[in-house]
């Protein structure tokens, strides 16, 4: 699925200011909230709820959060450059500034893996990483991420 498809639109968003987990996945669930038009608050709770599982941290500066919900009927996608890095546990020890979030269905296995392989893969190449820090907006981000999956899938 190219990552256009995802992504809800306005779900890009550059430069958010939080200063702790909990305020970045504040952060996602208020605009995934937004965006799906759901409430915020059980969206939350379901990210806290598997970032107690483990930490989402994938090192690089990349974190991934990811969630099952009955909320949605599809896997939807949002992303956030953070203005300052947050400590997200990763491996690395690096705090993370590039935040990606999944939300998928409770019963959608495949789809769910392959959304989160997806985007694990894209957010491994340092070229994407780099131009995704130097991106000047939104805007910007959207191109990044859009040409980058379509590069791929070709």
């Amino acid at each position: 699925m190219p990552l256009s498809n995802l992504i809800a639109d306005g779900g890009i968003v550059a430069d958010v200011s939080a200063t702790s987990r909990k305020q970045v996945f504040h952060a996602l669930a208020e605009l995934a909230a937004k965006r799906l038009s759901l409430p915020p608050r059980p969206i939350l709770e379901a990210l806290m709820d598997r970032e107690r599982l483990g930490s989402t941290g994938v090192g690089h500066g990349v974190a991934i959060p990811h969630a099952r919900t009955d909320l949605v009927d599809s896997v939807a996608g949002f992303f956030l450059r953070l203005k300052q890095p947050v400590d997200f546990d990763a491996v690395d020890g690096r705090p993370a500034d590039l935040v990606f979030m999944l939300l998928a269905p409770e019963d959608a296995g495949a789809e769910h893996l392959k959304a989160l392989a997806q985007v694990s893969r894209l957010l491994r190449r340092d070229d994407i990483r780099r131009s995704l820090r130097a991106a000047p907006d939104s805007a910007a981000l959207a191109s990044i991420l859009f040409s980058a999956v379509d590069a791929n899938a070709a």
